[in-house]
């Protein structure tokens, strides 16, 4: 065939967890993020590849287990296919389940003639015991078929030359799938009848979506239909209904024989010795999936992940703030040297600089830990096991057990578990893990919570204080997860009622993670984008709070102000001004809210160092903190409103104002009543 002006268009598609992003990436030389649980590529991608002497343009779709669409990702590669004039497809799938992989490349057949098979993972399948005969795969699809393992670079030359080949060659008659003699007829009658106005579509292919009235294909040819060929499919329908064959039968009829079709060609074309590595699998399985232990190993797990967290942030944290201090002083002294005015000085520097620079040395650390373990238990294959522990209380909340996994990316980062909510297929299920999302705590608010356990609960420094205080952090996060199920359940009975669909995740082989590609992608794709978000969040937000710092109205700082004008709603909830206006100056980062305390109460006009234990402890005593207030400000600080960077996060996901309000007031709604009750309980006990 005859390439386009632009070069011939290709497209890479395949079911997740296949290793299409890493075919992708070997190809283009581009580094699409690879993960472990199926999802994770929600976007069309694309880059250009060398197809011998000529480039050809690349476009990595989202992953799909079918052309049916019953996702968001599956309607998006759909109507990629549909709308896109594509030269050839070449379809991955996984040399491990084979048959799995084909119902998908039969369904591509049907759409486009030039279709070649990318068997991925032949190393994996090698070591199980697995040999596939792409020659035999081949002959009985018709079309090429090649083997590879993408992570090595195996095989990608022969690839390349049998897609140059594929493009070069007339056009090919790949297998055609019957799907018996009762539809035949139909399919033959349609199709002749639909042939020129549906083109550049197969008409075969589109005379079955009519017959088995697709809603999704619907939309892209019910207008280009006469009314004539309108009245024939209608009558070609209730001939098949006639025939026991309605709309929900057909599609049954189709989507079975799709699958025994695949079944019988995987079996021709796969050889197996015995999969050793699928018994290690399953042995694995008897630990983290059973009903006894998997629990406990779930939680301990993230429990150790969390630790590592805390643990490992400090040093680099302080590292990284007397950095940024020593600099600091640098480009003030540079700037008052240059004649700069006092006051653009302290704009900039004791503003915009501090905050900025705060938020980078707190925030940092903490994600550049929490990420890479986190990805390492995604690359590994572990989180979608902890799905399926957690399935059974979504389902009872009325959701599905895929929200498990975006509420342990929101332990890291609320924006990153929001945006990890595109997993999940069912719209309505989808709002509400964006929704609770900001119930759990993320990274930011540890610091928060840790510090006040410390300095009101278990002050000591020995073993028993340190275990105290950590099972005390437990049983606050077990709260937040109670909450999340709360609030989950609540939502599916009001504001978003509906079923809970059902779930369906893959339980991908356990694999050996490539440590430093990870590492390297997690801080890249999630660490840095984070950071990004919170920097344009933090750095208005210091301009505003050195401003409230350093206006004065009778003499009194307008944050002194501000914290008095709050303070009596404050009280009822057991805090004060200075505290309920440092969450809300905090916006920006969680991070900085206990600076935020100490610079009104000291009235310092700046951010400052924050000070050791038990001077911090003595400043917030002298200012009328009790143990009563310390619970009510962790109660405020497990459930407040989300970051700057998380709302600018749910407003582009949810794509609403009024789904991303609802986001900001669920969860400060929460913490409020919690307060209000606690408050309530406290002053009735004589303790506040």
């Amino acid at each position: 065939m005859e390439k386009s002006e632009t070069g011939y268009r290709i497209a890479l598609a395949g079911q997740p967890n296949v290793g299409k992003s890493t075919v992708f990436n070997a190809l283009t030389g581009l580094r699409q993020h690879t993960g472990n649980w199926a999802g994770k590529t929600v976007a069309a991608a694309s880059g250009r590849m060398h197809l011998g002497e000529e480039t050809a343009l690349l476009c990595d779709l989202p992953g799909m287990y079918s052309l049916r669409a019953a996702s968001p990702e599956e309607a998006e590669a759909r109507s990629c296919l549909l709308t896109e004039q594509f030269d050839a497809i070449v379809a991955v799938c996984d040399a491990c389940c084979l048959a799995r992989g084909l119902p998908l490349v039969l369904q591509l057949m049907e759409l486009h003639p030039r279709v070649l098979v990318c068997v991925n993972l032949m190393d994996e399948a090698k070591r199980r015991g697995i040999y596939i005969d792409t020659h035999r795969l081949s002959e009985r699809l018709g079309t090429p078929a090649v083997g590879i393992t993408a992570r090595d670079g195996q095989g990608l030359d022969t690839l390349l030359a049998s897609l140059s080949a594929l493009l070069a060659a007339p056009l090919p008659a790949p297998l055609q799938v019957d799907y018996g003699e009762e539809t035949a007829p139909a399919i033959t009658t349609l199709s002749d009848a639909i042939a020129e106005t549906i083109a550049p579509l197969p008409p075969r292919w589109a005379a079955l979506r009519l017959l088995e009235e697709d809603a999704a294909f619907l939309p892209y040819i019910t207008d280009r239909l006469d009314e004539s060929q309108q009245e024939l499919t209608a009558s070609l329908r209730e001939e098949l209904a006639v025939q026991s064959l309605d709309r929900t039968a057909l599609s049954d009829r189709i989507i079975s024989t799709l699958v025994r079709k695949a079944e019988r060609i995987a079996k021709d074309a796969t050889r197996s010795k015995g999969d050793t590595l699928h018994r290690r699998d399953r042995a694995l399985d008897r630990i983290f999936l059973s009903r006894r232990w998997g629990i406990p190993v779930m939680l301990l797990l993230f429990a150790g992940i969390l630790w590592l967290t805390m643990q490992g942030a400090g040093y680099p944290s302080a590292l990284l703030s007397d950095l940024f201090a020593r600099l600091g002083e640098w480009l003030s002294s540079q700037l008052l040297a240059w004649g700069t005015p006092a006051w653009v000085e302290g704009l900039l520097m004791q503003g915009i600089y501090r905050v900025l620079t705060w938020v980078i040395a707190v925030m940092l650390p903490p994600m550049a830990i929490f990420f890479p373990l986190f990805t390492l238990l995604e690359d590994m294959g572990y989180l979608p096991r902890a799905a399926f522990h957690l399935d059974r209380g979504f389902r009872c909340a009325g959701t599905c057990g895929k929200q498990a996994l975006t509420m342990c990316m929101g332990l890291g980062c609320h924006a990153a578990g929001i945006t990890g909510c595109r997993i999940i297929d069912s719209p309505r299920e989808r709002k509400i893990a964006m929704l609770t999302n900001a119930l759990v705590p993320c990274n930011g608010r540890f610091p928060m919570l840790v510090t006040l356990i410390s300095l009101f609960f278990f002050t000591g420094s020995g073993l028993l204080s340190s275990l105290g205080a950590g099972a005390m952090l437990f049983v606050l996060l077990l709260c937040s997860i109670g909450m999340t199920f709360l609030i989950s359940k609540l939502l599916s009975r009001t504001l978003l009622r509906g079923v809970p669909s059902s779930f369906v995740l893959e339980l991908p082989p356990y694999r050996m993670p490539k440590w430093g590609q990870v590492i390297v992608r997690s801080l890249l794709d999630r660490t840095i984008f984070v950071l990004g978000r919170a920097c344009a969040a933090a750095a208005p937000a210091g301009l505003v709070i050195w401003g409230m710092a350093q206006i004065r109205l009778g003499g009194t700082p307008l944050l002194t102000l501000c914290a008095d004008a709050l303070d009596p709603a404050a009280q009822c909830m057991g805090l004060d001004g200075t505290i309920l206006l440092a969450f809300l100056l905090g916006l920006p980062a969680n991070e900085i809210v206990i600076p935020l305390m100490l610079m009104i109460y000291l009235s310092s006009g700046t951010l400052g160092d924050v000070p050791t234990l038990s001077t911090m402890r003595t400043l917030l005593v002298e200012n009328g903190w009790t143990w009563g207030t310390a619970l009510c400000t962790l109660l405020f600080s497990l459930f407040h409103f989300p970051c700057a960077t998380a709302c600018m996060t749910l407003r582009k996901e949810t794509g609403s104002l009024k789904w991303t309000l609802a986001g900001i007031l669920l969860p400060t709604l929460c913490g409020v009543v919690l307060c209000l009750l606690a408050n309530g309980v406290l002053t009735l006990c004589g303790v506040n």
